[in-house]
């Protein structure tokens, strides 16, 4: 291929030239396929076919997960194997691993699509974010192309197969198999799929590739690489292509123009920024890269890109630097259900997660374990939320037998490719994670198999570290599998955190996965200790988290080391909100089917364990938090420790007006010298971030906490009293205002509470949802992992006396009124406007 480089016409400083109108697009139109889908669970080889009758298949919107619908089933994907990653040595039963839901089988999608009668020369394709999974594409009743790995985005050329001015049939047939995922999947056409329809000669999908090799405080340099598709077409044509740059504000700030004809080619382009406006944790200034290609005066095609102006650095021995300041990742892992939707894609509901997620103080998501929407990365690049875009969870050694390592060494390089080309422009994508806990750790083959996916994300962007989820420290070490890296990355075991320092070559480490300790929210277990693998009755953990699992540890294991440790990194905790799947330590305790190790449970409310983190990582807003509920009519005059979650250093307890005495964290608790089971009994650790009064024995009445400054200035107080008898329902919406567009969603949380607005927290009754109006009901969520309780219906049991309902605008403005009842209570009412 010819490279060419267009010369700069106009270089500008920031902000300093007046807002360029452009107009929408040239030739290039891009259709979301959301309407008009049939679908069948039932699996007929003849349904590809342009007559085929689906008359009587169920019509559904784009995206959708066919599996949240359930029903729960104990059989669902039952998996009779050994977990070897969570230290399994035989094969045992297990029934909610992934979700309990219906995701085995076929799907199959059909729909017209209207291709334009003028068609001429221009090429249609279809681009896929996300099909779970092993997708094959018929346009009318020709295959077009298969993709096998359910989490990538792909795209197809799909020009030969279309008829212009005349109805054409699509149809994707898809399958999960059995024992193909370790947790819930999703299933169906669970992301958006696009029709994108450009000139012969165009700007192909992903086809523009954004570098700052130079950035400073007043100057950056943007170098821009994109590739041209169809010159042959050209003839004897001139192509003209102008590039332009503009600013966060809209302002243009700089232009190319170059002319030439060739065979396809690389324009690569250089643009001067003066005063940059840099892409940073909560400061999400994006610019946009315009290119237009014309001939004789005809707009051929114009293609944009949104990217960031911002620096990468690993500084050895040191760690991360982004912008020149050093980062301690405070970061959390995220699996991509979406709770009571599903797989199904929902930008409200991704937006709440990362809001969520910032108010704890996360600094960066991992998107474990598999690669992300990108609805999800873009509002990370808008909401300033750096990510760990991960890969693959398995190579080609399995870890269920009929996942992703059937498919790797076919199709890995193809996979990893595509998903570097999607997100290489977008800021908020930090680093690459090339895998998880991958059982070749313990070979020399899977050393070098780790060095060749590291090389082919430096070969398709140099720009970024790769690192890779570790579990099996000493193995890693012995290969070489963790030298090789650019960022080693350890799940769990942090003690062995300084024998790895000590031996590598980087001289940092990065807790990759860490902590899960698990908690069900408002559920409290007696007496307090600390537990490994912990099971009740009630399927549930306790939300004193002070349990974890055999593998984990409690929050301040990790914490004391990140922060004493120069060279470590920071972490990502396992996980920031609860999902579907591996239920753990209740593998085969049906029917437990999600998780519980989430600082937010599954229905977005945050856990006792959301206030812990908060209160050490969220530096901006202070904390003062206190558990558990003081409503237990079982327990008078029994010893129920209390804990205070607190950003302040030191606090004083009152029970109905009596002091507990006033306690201040310990700092002077050191990683060696607690390194102890004696300490890990006496929580040790946790009397440097936690203030706890162990003694404290349960009266009805009040309890209040009174924080103090590091002056010993009372800076903030908090009181919880004991619950009288349910009295109404309160509703509190995220937000009041949704867009009239038929996929916004307002998440209503629901509470059962006294005269006073106490919150009863044992309360698990009956809630009805009736939305009249411009909006639906949508879904609702209890956060319980025991629940069978079916997310779409408009009825859903409390647990611990709370749960979220979803109420989801249509496409018609006005006001929608949800209407929420139940036995015993007065009917409540909430009204959103629909605009």
């Amino acid at each position: 291929m010819k490279r060419l480089v267009a010369s700069a016409l106009t270089l500008g400083c920031a902000l300093s030239l007046p807002f360029l109108s452009l107009p929408l697009s040239g030739q290039r139109t891009v259709e979301r396929l959301e309407k008009g889908w049939r679908f069948t669970r039932v699996d007929d080889p003849k349904a590809s076919a342009e007559g085929y009758d689906d008359s009587k298949w169920s019509r559904v919107v784009v995206p959708h997960d066919w599996a949240i619908y359930g029903p729960f089933s104990f059989d669902n994907d039952k998996q009779h194997l050994a977990i070897t990653q969570d230290g399994q040595k035989e094969a045992m039963e297990h029934a909610g691993r992934t979700g309990g839901l219906p995701f085995v089988g076929v799907g199959w999608y059909r729909r017209t699509l209207s291709i334009p009668e003028d068609l001429g020369q221009r090429r249609v394709v279809l681009r896929f974010d996300g099909a779970m999974s092993h997708a094959r594409v018929y346009v009318n009743g020709h295959e077009a192309g298969y993709w096998p790995y359910g989490y990538n985005s792909f795209h197809l050329d799909v020009t030969p197969y279309v008829r212009p001015g005349k109805d054409n049939t699509l149809a994707v047939r898809l399958e999960n198999k059995h024992e193909s995922s370790r947790w819930y999947p999703g299933a169906g056409l669970y992301r958006n799929v696009h029709m994108v329809i450009t000139d012969p000669i165009h700007v192909p999908t992903w086809g523009t590739q954004i570098k700052t090799p130079v950035v400073r405080g007043d100057f950056a340099y943007v170098d821009v690489e994109t590739k041209l598709a169809g010159l042959k077409t050209l003839g004897n044509e001139v192509l003209t292509i102008k590039t332009h740059i503009l600013t966060p504000l809209g302002t243009k700030i700089a232009e190319t123009k170059a002319s030439f004809w060739d065979e396809d080619s690389i324009l690569r382009s250089g643009f001067e920024v003066q005063n940059p406006l840099l892409w940073d944790i909560g400061h999400p200034y994006l610019y946009k890269y315009v290119v237009e290609l014309s001939s004789s005066g005809k707009l051929l095609d114009r293609d944009t890109t949104t990217f960031g102006i911002r620096s990468i650095e690993l500084k050895a021995g040191d760690g991360f630097y982004l912008n020149g300041r050093k980062i301690k990742f405070q970061g959390a892992c995220l699996h991509h259900d979406l709770g009571p939707l599903g797989a199904a894609v929902n930008e409200a509901a991704m937006r709440r997660q990362i809001r969520l997620m910032q108010d704890m103080g996360v600094n960066a998501i991992r998107t474990s374990h598999n690669m992300p929407a990108p609805e999800f990365v873009r509002l990370c690049d808008e909401m300033g939320m750096p990510l760990m875009a991960e890969s693959f969870d398995s190579w080609a050694q399995p870890k269920v037998p009929n996942g992703y390592n059937l498919d790797f060494n076919e199709w890995h390089e193809r996979d990893l490719v595509n998903l570097i080309h999607q997100f290489r422009n977008s800021p908020s994508v930090i680093m690459w994670s090339i895998g998880n806990e991958v059982p070749e750790q313990p070979s020399a083959e899977g050393a070098k198999l780790a060095y060749r996916l590291q090389q082919i994300c430096h070969r398709e962007d140099p720009t970024r570290p790769v690192t890779n989820g570790m579990d099996n420290p000493k193995a890693v070490l012995k290969t070489g599998m963790a030298a090789t890296l650019d960022i080693p990355g350890f799940n769990y075991r942090p003690f062995l955190y300084d024998t790895a320092h000590r031996v590598l070559p980087q001289g940092f480490l990065l807790g990759s996965e860490t902590c899960s300790t698990v908690s069900s929210r408002g559920v409290y277990k007696f007496p307090v200790v600390r537990k490994s693998m912990a099971k009740y009755p009630d399927h549930q953990s306790s939300s004193y988290d002070v349990e974890h699992c055999g593998w984990s540890n409690l929050p301040e294991d990790d914490f004391m080391r990140q922060e004493d440790h120069s060279w470590s990194m920071g972490e990502f905790i396992w996980t920031g909100i609860d999902y579907l799947g591996e239920p753990t330590p209740y593998y085969s305790d049906w029917p437990s089917h999600s998780s519980l190790f989430g600082a937010v449970d599954l229905a977005g409310i945050p856990k006792d364990r959301f206030y812990l983190y908060r209160s050490h990582w969220n530096k901006t807003s202070p904390t003062l938090h206190i558990l558990p509920h003081w409503t237990w009519p079982d327990r008078v005059g029994e010893v129920t420790p209390i804990f205070v979650y607190t950003s302040y250093p030191e606090a004083e307890l009152f029970i109905n007006g009596k002091s507990q005495g006033r306690q201040r964290k310990d700092r002077s608790v050191t990683i060696d010298a607690t390194e102890n089971e004696e300490s890990f009994k006496n929580f040790t650790r946790q009397k440097r971030y936690r203030l706890m009064w162990m003694d404290t024995k349960y009266e009805p009445g009040e309890v209040k906490v009174v924080a103090y400054n590091d002056a010993g200035e009372v800076a903030e107080e908090k009181v919880i009293r004991t619950a009288g008898k349910p009295h109404y329902l309160e509703l509190v919406a995220d937000r009041t205002t949704l867009t009239a567009d038929g996929r916004d969603i307002a998440f209503v949380t629901v509470r059962v509470v006294d005269k006073d607005g106490n919150l009863i927290p044992d309360d698990a009754r009956l809630l009805n949802f009736r939305v009249t109006g411009a909006a639906t009901f949508r879904a609702a969520a209890s956060g319980n992992p025991a629940s069978l309780d079916a997310f779409h219906l408009p009825r859903h049991h409390t647990f611990s006396g709370q749960l979220v309902t979803l109420v989801q605008s249509s496409e018609q403005s006005g006001e929608a009124v949800l209407h929420v009842s139940a036995k015993g209570l007065p009917t409540a009412t909430l009204r959103l406007q629909i605009k």
